[in-house]
């Protein structure tokens, strides 16, 4: 080996071990310094094309881990990415009753187990009552009611589900406006304004092509750090333009236009379901206030849209006002989505209404 190789290989070593050290300096300092608020909740989406729509779903056939101080809950996605252990084809066997849940992070079932999120305790709820069911989990982390739409009208209906479930959180009336999907016209008449919406998407295919980049993801808390620092900046970028767009305050209780569109888009589905016999129903998913307590997501503005247009709610202050200041109704560290006793709450709510034609506790 000449002496100039020789210094190359010896100065790309001497990088490689700085890079390594300067690393593991950071992941401890983050440790020490980010103990409670640390968390690993890897982002694994992907694009699909649903009809005519272009937007972003979980990776196929994936499992990996999230893990936070509260605990760690493994994910694994069927051969479409959604949060089932099994595949489904289209055609719906016989004598089965079929459910397709819609939602973000807290349907999908962030910082919950796999086999107890509100769809899988509904399954196993409809299944001890001798009702042959299957739960199809479609959550997606990040999802508004406008891509939740689009999905149901383009793919989620051909699995030929009995009942739909929308889980609706908080964050939708934004988010709604971010999708930048769906609008409002002079009348208040839905608009479909564009067919591509994949935020994060085509950085993330690059950056998962990398060696050990998945690992990092899932065990690394100064890299999530970073990730999610990165993650945030873009979205409040984005949040910032939206808001400019459209000319309206997303505050903490939003009205007006966020209102108008996320009640518009929520009746075309209802509408949508109701031609096919299906059934809708809406589920009120609790915005954590403080610890042990909670907030409606939905807004009297919103609700009283809803049961203007005769929409099936299931409203968190029934489901949880008993247990308000006394239980853990949302993870207390993390991200806050709800726990699995909300969960479990839910999909026996849900069970109840299917098993008993007309209950509602609304």
């Amino acid at each position: 080996m000449n002496p100039r190789t020789k210094r190359s290989l010896t100065n790309a070593a001497l990088l490689a071990f700085s890079f390594v050290f300067a690393f593991t300096i950071c992941e401890v300092v983050t440790r020490l310094l980010y103990k409670n608020e640390s968390m690993l909740f890897p982002r694994y989406h992907t694009g699909y094309q649903y009809g005519p729509y272009t937007i972003r779903g979980i990776r196929p056939n994936a499992e990996y881990w999230m893990t936070s101080i509260d605990g760690s809950w493994k994910f694994v996605t069927n051969n479409k990415g959604f949060r089932n252990t099994k595949d489904f084809t289209y055609a719906k066997p016989a004598n089965t009753i079929r459910v397709l849940s819609l939602g973000d992070s807290h349907t999908q079932g962030y910082e919950v187990r796999q086999d107890f999120t509100f769809s899988a305790v509904l399954e196993r709820f409809l299944n001890k009552h001798s009702i042959k069911a299957e739960v199809i989990n479609s959550g997606v982390s990040g999802f508004s009611t406008a891509e939740e739409l689009v999905f149901l009208e383009n793919e989620g209906i051909k699995y030929n589900p009995d009942v739909v479930v929308l889980g609706f959180f908080a964050n939708d009336y934004e988010d709604n406006l971010k999708a930048g999907l769906f609008g409002l016209d002079s009348q208040n008449h839905l608009t479909e304004n564009k067919y591509i919406h994949i935020p994060g998407v085509l950085v993330q295919n690059v950056i998962y092509r990398i060696p050990g980049v998945q690992w990092l993801s899932e065990n690394s808390y100064f890299y999530s750090l970073l990730f999610n620092k990165i993650w945030i900046y873009f979205k409040s970028k984005l949040a910032q333009e939206t808001q400019a767009e459209y000319a309206v305050a997303t505050g903490a209780t939003p009205s007006g236009y966020p209102v108008a569109l996320t009640a518009a888009l929520i009746e075309r589905m209802q509408r949508f379901c109701s031609e096919r016999g299906v059934r809708l129903i809406v589920v009120d998913i609790p915005n954590m206030s403080e610890l042990y307590h909670y907030e409606s997501s939905v807004t009297p503005e919103l609700l009283e849209k809803l049961k203007a247009a005769q929409v099936d709610y299931i409203s968190s202050q029934y489901l949880l006002q008993k247990f308000d200041g006394v239980a853990e109704t949302h993870a207390p560290h993390g991200h806050h989505h709800i726990s699995e006793l909300t969960h479990t709450l839910i999909g026996l709510e849900i069970g109840q209404r299917l098993l008993v034609p007309g209950r509602h506790h609304d």
